[in-house]
């Protein structure tokens, strides 16, 4: 018998996605429009994803793009704090600055990146 995928929210991810947008000026995020959750129980390959809202979808629903970004809780929680923050960097790299429901690809959201920014977030403590 197959597990169902359980979702929560992931407050704790939320707050540090935005200490890192806070110091990484990352000011066209809409973090009243981005959504942090936590699965359990996925067989998904990844630590974790970013979904936009497609425009088919705001328009139908007639509201304005959002964004979810998920942590899958058997491979995120494991992780060092250093690793969480690249991994939180990287998924919020994928939201583009027209915050517009798309997302930007693996040719943008690269490693090294990730590494620089995470340099970067470092300084900061």
């Amino acid at each position: 018998m197959s597990m169902k995928v359980r979702y929560e929210f992931a407050n704790d991810v939320e707050e540090l996605a935005k200490k890192i947008a806070k110091k990484l000026s990352m000011t066209h995020l809409d973090f009243s429009r981005i959504k942090f959750i936590r699965s359990y129980g996925s067989k998904s390959r990844a630590v974790a994803r970013c979904y936009g809202l497609a425009r088919i979808w705001q328009h139908a629903l007639g509201i304005k793009a959002h964004y979810v970004i998920e942590v899958i809780a058997e491979k995120f929680d494991k992780l060092s704090n250093e690793e969480k923050e690249k991994v939180i960097i990287h998924e919020l790299l994928h939201i583009p600055k027209s915050f517009g429901g798309g997302l930007r690809g693996h040719d943008y959201v690269t490693r090294k990146r990730v590494e620089n920014l995470h340099k970067k977030f470092k300084r900061f403590f």
